[in-house]
C-alpha cells in the first residue's frame, strides 16, 4: 500500500508563531525553513505513534480485492471514493455502488469491491488525522512537534554523522501514551 497526501493540512500561523516564539525568533526571513521544519515534525510524529496528527486528503493505493482491505493511515475520518487503476495509470472513477467502505472504533478504514473489475489496483481517497488544526492537536503532541522543530533548528549547523533518526527522550515521553503499537 502507497499513501499519497493529495491535500495537505492547514498549517495555522499560530504553530508558526509558537515555533518563533519558542525560539525567541522576531524576523520572518526564516518563515519558510521553520515550516518545513514543523511538517518534518509531523511526519516524524505520525511515524512515531502511528497515527497522523492534523487531518489531511489521502489516497492509498491497494489491490482490487472483494475481501476487506484496512488502510495503513490512522485514525480515518471519512473514506470519501475509489477508482480503479489501469496498468497505464489511467482512473476509472468506481461508483457508491461498487464498493464498500467501514471505520472501526480505532479509526481503521476498511474497504472492499463488491463487484470485480478488470484493473489491479485501486486508488481510495480519504480523510484521516486526529485534529482539524493546531489547536484542536493533544497538548503533548503539539509539544512534542513544537519542541522537536525547535530542536532540529537549533542543530542544524551542528548534524553529526551517524547521529539517531529518532526523537528525542524529551520528546518521545510526550509521544508515547499516543503510541500504536502492532505486532506484526
Amino acid at each position: 500500500m502507497k499513501r499519497a497526501i493529495v491535500a495537505p493540512p492547514s498549517l495555522a500561523p499560530a504553530a508558526l508563531l509558537e515555533l518563533k516564539a519558542w525560539l525567541g525568533i522576531s524576523s520572518s526571513r526564516d518563515d519558510a525553513e521553520l515550516t518545513a521544519l514543523i511538517m518534518a515534525a509531523l511526519d516524524l510524529c505520525e511515524g512515531f505513534t502511528g497515527a497522523m496528527p492534523l487531518q489531511s486528503g489521502c489516497e492509498e493505493i491497494l489491490a482490487t480485492s472483494g475481501e476487506w482491505q484496512s488502510l495503513s493511515t490512522r485514525p480515518v475520518q471519512a473514506i470519501t471514493g475509489a477508482a480503479a487503476l489501469s496498468a497505464s495509470g489511467q482512473r476509472t472513477a468506481l461508483g457508491a455502488g461498487d464498493y464498500d467502505v467501514d471505520l472501526t472504533a480505532d479509526g481503521t478504514g476498511l474497504f472492499r469491491l463488491r463487484r470485480a473489475t478488470d484493473q489491479t489496483r485501486v486508488a481510495v481517497t480519504f480523510t484521516a488525522g486526529m485534529a482539524t488544526g493546531w489547536a484542536g492537536l493533544p497538548d503533548a503532541l503539539r509539544q512534542g512537534i513544537m519542541r522537536l522543530a525547535a530542536h532540529e533548528h537549533r542543530r542544524r549547523d551542528a548534524d553529526k554523522p551517524g547521529e539517531a533518526a529518532s526523537p528525542p527522550a524529551a520528546i518521545a515521553a510526550l509521544w508515547r501514551p499516543w503510541r500504536r503499537m502492532r505486532l506484526a
